[in-house]
């Protein structure tokens, strides 16, 4: 059914507080593979004076002339300047790095230009983070009019990203669903909760919000909008699917299992890679993923054409980023990388099929789902819920925390 755009409230509302995204400075203080950033590391604080300036490739924000604090939550090496004390090497954390691409980061901020501290306090096993991005556009526009129906091969569904890793590529802005480790605060507007619960007649999550979102959500001419459902009946159904999509987001993650393809098929491994592949292939008449001499089926053809924001497919970009330390241009610590292909990127290779073939099945319901009846934005201002109080789009205060400064002195924040 139509719905008045003006009456829908917005994610911006629904989720106050919003963070930028990091900007690291530096591409190779992030890499597909944790050992290379161990290796780089190395190799970096083994280096002297000139070259280990040039290694570094210093910006206005970063050199190894500075220090800097430490990050929240993070074993701490060493806060001096680099060039004084490097100190043994971090731990590499799990971060997404561009749309469905799951990578390394090593967490010193004397390495990372903006590495947004906020998000670091908030990064721990019950958060999600919701990315909200520039909206997929297909790889090429056909003339002629705009079509209305469900996306079709390449295009995915105009929904949000959400992780539960760090998000540390330009993947638009970071909405984290809670404002507190331990899930202690909602980042959600104050009342909504209790509102959806008395109405819903039950005890509504943050996480049951965010799986509302999923579903129901879209972009508008004013921004992403949450149209949220008067109708108990589509706010349960909107749940079921927006718990779907969240499980197959996460790839199985937080202790569910993982998602699997309709009918009993999944993908796996028909012959080995050997060496290092020469490219990526795709077969749709076999449903074969083409890996240099290695194989893999079956592989869903939608699974092949999903496409990231900008056009271009999710699996060629995936392996893209595998092979950048190869390339003729990669010079630095940027070209320190595997000699061979890991076996372990195979496996993440066989759950990103499954991610993708999945979320392209489910594109053309969600793109059918309706919220049935809406609730009023009367409603919510008069329940007081909106418009969002300033304090909710600022962080949390962390006063009790005490985090570690440049030079090893400690700031209370």
């Amino acid at each position: 059914m139509c719905r008045v755009s003006d009456d829908v409230p917005l994610l911006d509302e629904l989720m106050p507080w919003a963070v930028s995204g990091l900007r690291l400075g530096r591409a190779w203080v992030a890499a597909p593979d944790p050992a290379a950033l161990r290796a780089r590391w190395a190799v970096l604080a083994g280096a002297e004076g000139a070259e280990r300036e040039r290694l570094f490739r210093p910006s206005r924000a970063r050199s190894t002339a500075l220090g800097a604090a430490a990050l929240p939550g993070q074993r701490v090496t060493s806060t001096a300047r680099f060039a004084d004390a490097p100190g043994p090497c971090p731990e590499p954390v799990r971060a997404l790095l561009a749309p469905f691409d799951e990578q390394w980061l090593l967490p010193d901020q004397r390495l990372i230009d903006s590495a947004r501290p906020e998000l670091w306090r908030v990064l721990d096993g019950q958060q999600l983070f919701v990315l909200e991005g520039p909206e997929p556009v297909p790889a090429a526009v056909p003339e002629g009019p705009a079509p209305t129906g469900p996306p079709g091969p390449g295009l995915p569904e105009p929904g949000l990203q959400v992780t539960a890793h760090l998000p540390a590529g330009r993947l638009g802005r970071i909405r984290p669903l809670h404002r507190r480790p331990g899930g202690a605060e909602p980042n959600l507007v104050p009342g909504l909760l209790p509102l959806l619960g008395e109405r819903f007649g039950g005890w509504v999550t943050p996480q049951d919000v965010l799986c509302w979102i999923l579903a129901a959500g879209r972009p508008g001419p004013r921004g992403y909008e949450v149209p949220l459902p008067a109708d108990p009946e589509r706010w349960r159904a909107g749940l079921e699917l927006g718990g779907r999509l969240l499980a197959v987001r996460l790839r199985g993650g937080r202790g569910a299992e993982p998602p699997r393809l309709p009918g009993g098929r999944r993908p796996y491994v028909r012959s080995a890679v050997t060496g290092w592949p020469d490219g990526l292939g795709y077969d749709a008449a076999a449903e074969t993923l083409l890996l240099g001499t290695g194989t893999v089926s079956p592989v869903p053809a939608e699974a092949w054409e999903y496409g990231a924001p900008g056009g271009a497919r999710v699996l060629e970009a995936w392996f893209a980023a595998r092979c950048a330390h190869r390339a003729a241009d990669a010079a630095g610590l940027e070209a320190l990388g595997p000699a061979v292909w890991p076996q372990a990127w195979t496996s993440e290779l066989l759950a990103l099929v499954t991610t993708l073939a999945l979320l392209a099945g489910t594109a053309a319901e969600r793109a059918a789902f309706e919220p049935g009846p809406l609730l009023p934005r009367a409603e919510l201002a008069a329940g007081g819920v909106l418009p969002p109080p300033r304090w909710a789009r600022r962080p949390a205060s962390v006063l009790d925390h005490l985090e570690e400064g440049p030079g090893g002195q400690f700031a209370l924040l």
